[in-house]
């Protein structure tokens, strides 16, 4: 039996071949992750008690995530930091933007507190400004743990504007290269996707550009990256769009449904 055992272990550890596969890395950016929230949004939360530990965790991070020692992973922290005023401004236009479309908010409070959309927005805007200092992991890993507890998935390299409004969250897809402008409203279960997957479109523009003022309803699927959906535009339910739409247009779905009474 021993014998057995030994041979086990040794084809398991045999078939690790990734050695910077380090389960904790996830576990400590969802930690991470939590922190951050709090210290943005919670009253009873010491910023500055809860921005020392942020520091002590982030660099916690970055040994377990900067596998490149030259590249400057430790410098990131203060620049971090000093975004984080300009990134909590802009959460809180999105809270306002959400006050403003939906009737069944009762509150600010609620926005904050209630709202898996919100929570998917602000975790999204934390983790696309670390993406831009080059450490693409840690970011994705954030965005992953807001998808698992929210069901909306944002790359966070995806480029969003200001007063970004999503009702419900569930089912949400937005790609990598999207580009979503000023005063969105997605609904459940929109997709800003690619118009197929290919390796060989990596570093291409393959998810669709949104203009300001546009309002995307339910399910709608919007493809590929010279799509444009035009400024003031509405797009209906279930609609499936690969190419631009102009400026100030209805989109619609015409399947035709019938009603009959039975008697």
């Amino acid at each position: 039996m021993t014998t057995k055992r030994n041979q086990i272990i040794a084809q398991i550890e045999e078939q690790k071949k990734n050695p910077n596969l380090k389960l904790k890395l996830k576990e400590r950016t969802e930690y991470f992750t939590n922190l951050l929230f709090y210290t943005l949004f919670d009253t009873d939360t010491e910023v500055e008690k809860n921005i020392d530990l942020l520091e002590k965790t982030f660099e916690e991070l970055i040994d377990l995530a900067c596998w490149e020692t030259e590249k400057p992973c430790y410098k990131l922290w203060e620049s971090y930091l000093e975004a984080l005023p300009e990134i909590l401004e802009k959460l809180n236009r999105d809270a306002e933007a959400f006050m403003k479309s939906d009737p069944a908010a009762n509150s600010i409070e609620e926005v904050y507190l209630a709202y898996p959309g919100f929570y998917a927005i602000a975790i999204y805007r934390l983790s696309h400004e670390l993406l831009k200092f080059g450490l693409p992991l840690v970011p994705r890993l954030m965005t992953e743990y807001s998808h698992r507890l929210t069901g909306t998935d944002i790359n966070p390299a995806a480029e969003i504007g200001d007063s970004f409004f999503i009702d419900h969250a569930t089912g949400i897809v937005i790609g990598e290269t999207a580009i979503i402008k000023n005063n969105v409203k997605i609904y459940q279960g929109v997709t800003l996707g690619g118009l197929y997957v290919d390796r060989k479109l990596r570093n291409v523009k393959r998810h669709p550009t949104v203009e300001d003022n546009v309002t995307i309803y339910a399910n709608a699927t919007i493809l590929g990256g010279s799509t444009v959906i035009g400024a003031n535009s509405t797009i209906g339910g279930n609609t499936w769009i690969t190419s631009s739409v102009p400026e100030n247009s209805i989109i619609s779905n015409t399947a035709e449904i019938k009603i009959k009474k039975v008697v």
